[in-house]
């Protein structure tokens, strides 16, 4: 897709630039193969060879099921019908859904268990403009309402629940969620439900989601939710800089999640970490925990690379990321919360993150609102603990950071060492603001503030990052291999 058609809603000409840079280095991380079996090796005779979680012992393409690729003729029933009849093969080896190179055009369908869903490189998933094509769901239990309205939520492209051991991967292929008449309708507050997300699943174990190019969502992109043991490698995201609300990749009330290999520019936040809004969160009490976050690229004008919240009412602990480049974003790391909200933020470790054209450096706000209801609980005060940033280079930054607690309920533990910020021409005169937070700092430029006191050169101390694995590390792919005769 040309840059300009990314860049529709204008970004600074040097920021425009540095995406090009970005582009290029992603491309030469991908060609490191840093994953070995991420890689898709086309055999003869229309075959392939790739690495998922699980091999199937059963394939078929879409076009036994009556898809046409021509990017006008419906392909719903064909989905639904391929996904119905392949589930039968659940319980003998697993069955494979291959949609091969076209534009297939489609509404909303469900995946089943012990299934993959593999895209040709040259395989294009066009979301349909057809809103009765779209069922409409209930609000998820830990938000109680939609995020666009109070009500249900219009249904994800390719929506799971309940389900084990489910593959949607691809050799680069394309999922695009045109999602521009969703962006107007929602400027125009002519919603009646939430917009759908591209993907979504719910309450399911052993996910993986790989090898993809995600194009204009109508909100989300990527969103496992009451899910565990989530594997996201290899994706690319893209949304026009200013498109509402097309976070990246939003792992919410989760546990032992690894993203990494992705490139995401995005209208909003490029990872953001959930746990349930508000009361209903606090109910609901579902953690996001054991996340691990590597080799992240990410252009956000207007949003953080990776945000923690603000719906976290239902906990985020033990958060891992690692060798980050961000470019033209509004924040490297943030943390968003308020009154209300409840829950907790600890035990974060970043490290290793390369910045540059960044409005803060760090940012924690303690005053979001954007509240489900007004019947919040004033009293639920969220607990903010165990920030660790360290190994971070920043270059034309407008400040350093912005750190706002909550009055009488303070953010302590915050760790920051061996971080150097260098500011822009036009930077604030105040590089660092910080209210209510509590912490220490160790070989950090430009000085901090006097509530994160320098440690000194007698006592340079450097910030932990957990050495020990978590569980979703110890997967590996098989090498899973197909011959196609519908290719």
């Amino acid at each position: 897709m040309p840059m300009e058609e990314l860049c529709k809603n204008p970004i600074k000409a040097h920021a425009v630039k540095m995406t090009f840079l970005v582009v290029v280095l992603a491309a030469a991380a991908a060609l490191m193969g840093e994953v070995e079996g991420r890689k898709v090796r086309i055999l003869e005779d229309n075959g392939i060879e790739y690495g998922a979680i699980s091999c199937r012992a059963h394939t078929a393409s879409i076009t036994e099921f009556g898809g046409v690729g021509d990017g006008e003729t419906s392909n719903t029933k064909a989905f639904q019908a391929a996904v119905e009849r392949l589930s039968q093969y659940a319980g003998d080896g697993g069955a494979q859904l291959y949609v091969p190179a076209g534009r297939w055009l489609t509404g909303s369908f469900n995946l089943t268990s012990h299934f993959t869903l593999f895209l040709h490189q040259d395989a294009v998933l066009l979301a349909s403009q057809d809103l009765n094509e779209w069922p409409v769901v209930e609000p998820l239990p830990s938000y109680g309402h939609g995020r666009d309205t109070s009500g249900g939520r219009y249904i994800s492209l390719i929506f799971g629940t309940n389900l084990t051991d489910v593959v949607i991967t691809g050799n680069n292929g394309t999922i695009d969620g045109q999602g521009d008449r969703w962006w107007q309708l929602f400027h125009q507050n002519k919603l009646k439900y939430t917009r759908p997300y591209l993907i979504e699943i719910m309450y399911s174990s052993n996910v993986q989601i790989s090898n993809l190019t995600l194009l204009n969502s109508p909100a989300w992109n990527v969103h496992p939710v009451y899910s565990s043991n989530v594997l996201i490698q290899g994706i690319t995201i893209i949304a026009p800089v200013r498109s509402p609300n097309t976070d990246g990749i939003n792992p919410d009330s989760c546990t032992n999640v690894r993203i990494e290999d992705c490139y995401i520019i995005s209208g909003d936040d490029c990872v953001a970490v959930k746990s349930g809004w508000d009361e209903y969160g606090i109910r609901f009490g579902w953690p996001t925990k054991q996340l691990v976050i590597r080799r992240l690229t990410c252009v956000s004008p207007t949003s953080a690379v990776i945000a923690l919240g603000s719906e976290m009412s239902g906990g985020i602990e033990d958060v891992r990321a690692e060798d980050i480049v961000a470019v033209d974003s509004e924040s490297g790391v943030r943390i968003k919360t308020g009154i209300g909200r409840g829950g907790y933020v600890k035990d974060i470790y970043v490290r290793r993150m390369t910045m540059h054209t960044m409005k803060w450096a760090f940012w924690m706000t303690g005053d979001y609102g954007s509240h489900a209801d007004e019947n919040y609980d004033p009293h639920a005060l969220p607990v903010i603990q165990g920030i660790n940033y360290r190994d971070m280079v920043v270059e034309n930054a407008t400040m350093a950071a912005r750190l706002e607690g909550i009055s009488g309920d303070t953010f302590t533990g915050i760790c920051i060492s061996n971080v150097t910020i260098s500011l822009a021409a036009k930077a604030k005169k105040q590089p660092w603001t910080c209210t209510d937070v509590e912490g220490i700092t160790s070989n950090v430029t430009p000085p901090p503030c006097s509530l994160l006191p320098d440690q000194g050169a007698e006592k340079i101390t450097t910030c932990r990052f957990p050495e020990d694995n978590i569980p979703i590390d110890a997967v590996e792919l098989k090498k899973c291999s197909y011959q196609f005769s519908h290719a």
